[in-house]
């Protein structure tokens, strides 16, 4: 366990530990995805922050909000990202995300 581990959910600890190869595919996936076109680091963040939003994974999106802080987006970007499909999905699916990205900002 490293020191990052203890930011991570615990259950993406233990699957990732029970499982080792499967999360190195998962990684490997990530990098090619990543690298299939020309968005850039910050560009995709706010994608996956919407597609997180969009399927209502709240884990996943908080897990996003940390990785895009630490890419340099602040919180008013997050926020932007958050509420820009509430049209498409609705305000009470956009303001739960907005909830759950309001406790992973807190622990900030």
């Amino acid at each position: 366990m490293n020191k990052h581990d203890s930011e991570l959910p615990k259950t993406f600890v233990a699957f990732r530990d029970r499982f080792p190869e499967l999360q190195e595919a998962h990684q490997q996936l990530g990098k090619a995805l990543a690298d299939a076109g020309p968005l850039d680091e910050k560009m995709r963040a706010l994608v996956k922050l919407g597609v997180c939003v969009g399927a209502g994974r709240e884990s996943a999106l908080k897990s996003h909000v940390h990785r895009s802080l630490e890419l340099g987006l602040t919180r008013e970007d997050i926020e932007h990202a958050l509420v820009l499909g509430m049209n498409s999905i609705g305000f009470p699916a956009t303001v739960a995300a907005w909830q759950w990205a309001q406790e992973a900002l807190s622990k900030k």
